[in-house]
C-alpha cells in the first residue's frame, strides 16, 4: 500500500544569508525524471536548492537514480522523483492549478527519505507570471521555482519534521510571487533546526569521525 504523503499546497520573508561547511560530508540526492529537462532548468534548480540550504551547512551531491553505481554509499540520502514535463514549451495563461506541487512520503508517522516534485503542476502555477517574463528568462526562473519546491521537501526529510514555519521556504503554503521572486529563503529558525538534527549529526560524525 501506498504511504501517506505530507503535501505542500498553494497559498515571503528572507531568513539569512551563509556558506556552506564545506567540512561536513555531503548528502546524495538522488534523482529521476520521467521527461527530459532543459539544462537551464535543472542548473537553475540545483543552484537554488545548494543556496537556501546553504546557511543550515549542508551540501549535496546530485546523482541519476539509473545511472548510479551499485556500490554508491551515503551517509545521509534522499531519493527525488519530478513528475510531468519539466519545461516551460506552449505556456497557457488560460490554465491555473490549486493543488499540491510536492509531497514528502510519511509511512506509520515516520518520515522517508522520498519525495516528488510535481513539475507540471509547479508550472501550471507560475506559468502566467513566466509570460510576463522575457523567454530568455522563463527557464531559469521554472528552474528555481522547482528548487524552491524540493528545498521545501528537503527540511521535512533531514529536519524529521512535519511542522511548517510562519514564512519562508518552510511555510506551508507558497504563493505565484514566492515561487518567482528574485530571492525566498528559510527562516532563521528552520536552517537552525537542520544544525540540530540527526542527520547534521551524522554528517558531522562522517566527516571527523565524531
Amino acid at each position: 500500500m501506498k504511504a501517506p504523503f505530507f503535501c505542500l499546497v498553494l497559498a515571503a520573508l528572507p531568513a539569512f544569508g551563509g556558506h556552506q561547511d564545506t567540512s561536513l560530508a555531503p548528502i546524495a540526492l538522488y534523482t529521476q525524471f520521467q521527461h527530459p529537462r532543459p539544462v537551464a532548468v535543472a542548473a537553475a534548480l540545483k543552484a537554488e536548492v545548494d543556496f537556501i540550504m546553504s546557511p543550515s551547512g549542508l551540501r549535496f551531491t546530485w546523482r541519476e537514480l539509473l545511472s548510479a553505481p551499485g556500490g554508491d554509499a551515503s551517509v545521509e540520502l534522499a531519493v527525488i522523483t519530478f513528475k510531468g514535463r519539466c519545461d516551460v514549451t506552449g505556456l497557457n495563461a488560460t490554465t491555473s492549478y490549486d493543488g499540491p506541487l510536492g509531497w514528502t512520503e510519511i509511512s506509520d508517522g515516520v518520515i522517508l527519505p522520498f519525495a516528488e516534485v510535481d513539475c507540471q503542476s509547479v508550472r501550471d502555477f507560475i506559468q502566467r507570471q513566466l509570460l510576463r517574463m522575457p523567454s530568455e528568462s522563463r527557464e531559469a526562473t521554472y528552474g528555481r521555482a522547482l528548487g524552491r519546491v524540493l528545498a521545501h521537501e528537503l527540511y521535512h526529510i533531514f529536519a524529521n519534521t512535519t511542522s511548517h514555519s510562519s514564512c519562508g521556504v518552510g511555510k506551508a503554503k507558497f504563493t505565484v510571487q514566492d515561487l518567482v521572486s528574485p530571492e525566498f529563503l528559510f527562516e532563521g529558525r528552520e536552517s537552525l533546526t537542520l544544525k540540530g538534527s540527526k542527520a547534521y549529526a551524522a554528517l558531522q560524525w562522517a566527516a571527523f569521525g565524531r
